[in-house]
């Protein structure tokens, strides 16, 4: 098993944390995919990626459906999706992924938090080229051979698929999202969920006194509204 494994054996347990926090961010996910696609999951691939991932955590289908319905008015603003990159303290790379409908107020809030925490907020390009953008799968567990499923995907640029308690996972570089997709709908193979992560290509060891000082401004950071994603290169 490699680095994806164990990024996410790492990140499980914060991911997706707080309920609230959950919905709000899948909310905001389903606006994105109704503006951009329309509000028909059959015909709305990123739109079906995301009510899978609600249902993943349990979201209610009422609240999907409420907000699918919310997002096809035409007088509901857009989110426009900005990353943020910086640094933390004992330099430690920081990329934040935000959902805004006010980039003003964003991008005051997160220079903030860097600020207040002994951090530095970058420019554009300063350390996105340290994390390789990838997308991920889950699936449902069957008599698949695991084996046999990675050679099928090879093709589609498939880099790791390995099992868990929770189902198959499979990892692929960002831009392989929209074909691994399509196989595994037509060979009638169930996602459980997917999305898209960045995996720091190197990480850096701290003390537990560093740490302390690094975790302070991630949890700033990621108890911002406007913020679905915080990525690091702090091991873990």
């Amino acid at each position: 098993m490699g680095r994806a494994f164990e990024f996410r054996k790492a990140r499980k347990m914060k991911r997706w944390s707080a309920m609230s926090k959950a919905f709000t961010r899948i909310g905001k996910d389903i606006v994105m995919a109704v503006k951009e696609g329309g509000p028909d999951p059959d015909s709305n691939s990123r739109l079906r990626a995301v009510i899978q991932n609600a249902k993943s955590v349990n979201m209610p289908k009422d609240n999907i459906e409420r907000a699918i319905k919310r997002a096809s008015d035409k007088s509901l603003g857009d989110f426009k999706e900005v990353l943020f990159e910086g640094y933390a303290p004992h330099g430690i790379a920081i990329l934040v992924e935000t959902a805004t409908d006010n980039n003003t107020r964003t991008v005051a809030n997160i220079r903030s938090y860097f600020n207040k925490c002994d951090g530095s907020l970058g420019t554009s390009g300063s350390v996105v080229f340290m994390f390789d953008h990838t997308c991920n799968f889950r699936i449902q567990k069957s008599d698949l051979d695991i084996e046999e499923l990675e050679l099928e995907l090879i093709d589609f640029g498939v880099e790791e698929v390995f099992e868990d308690e929770d189902g198959i996972l499979i990892y692929a570089p960002f831009e392989s999202f929209g074909a691994i997709q399509k196989y595994l709908e037509e060979n009638n193979l169930e996602i459980l969920s997917s999305g898209f992560e960045r995996i720091p290509q190197v990480t850096k060891k701290l003390t537990e006194e560093q740490v302390a000082d690094v975790e302070k401004l991630l949890e700033k950071i990621e108890e911002d509204d406007d913020v679905q994603n915080v990525y690091h290169t702090m091991e873990e």
